[in-house]
């Protein structure tokens, strides 16, 4: 499997493990979206990802999660490692293209994309 794949147990599914990561959890947050994580004490970090109905239709949110779990298959190496991540879209969001959800995510975990080039 390729370093760069999304597997299974690199997701959040369970209403259990995202109200964890909600309550314990700390915070960062952007203009398009929320971002809380967790230590998850497992040696790989997982993603959840919730999108509400407030965002836009469905082909809206479906769009923005495709692209939050391309943005952590492609960054998952310089983000955080072992620790829940919960990205919550704040209206607005659909409108973004993937490269502006990903510049902006960067900004918050202060990734710079000129590094991620070089190591790819």
């Amino acid at each position: 499997m390729s370093r760069f794949s999304l597997r299974r147990h690199e997701k959040i599914k369970k209403s259990i493990d995202f109200v964890a990561v909600y309550k314990k959890g700390a915070r960062k947050e952007s203009l398009h979206f929320k971002i809380a994580f967790l230590a998850n004490g497992l040696p790989w970090s997982r993603l959840g990802i919730t999108v509400s109905k407030k965002t836009g239709g469905s082909v809206q949110r479906n769009y923005i999660k495709r692209c939050l779990r391309e943005y952590f298959r492609l960054h998952k190496l310089f983000l955080p490692a072992a620790t829940d991540m919960v990205f919550t879209a704040k209206p607005g969001a659909d409108h973004l293209k993937y490269t502006d959800m990903a510049t902006e995510i960067n900004t918050v975990f202060q990734i710079d994309d000129h590094n991620l080039n070089a190591d790819a």
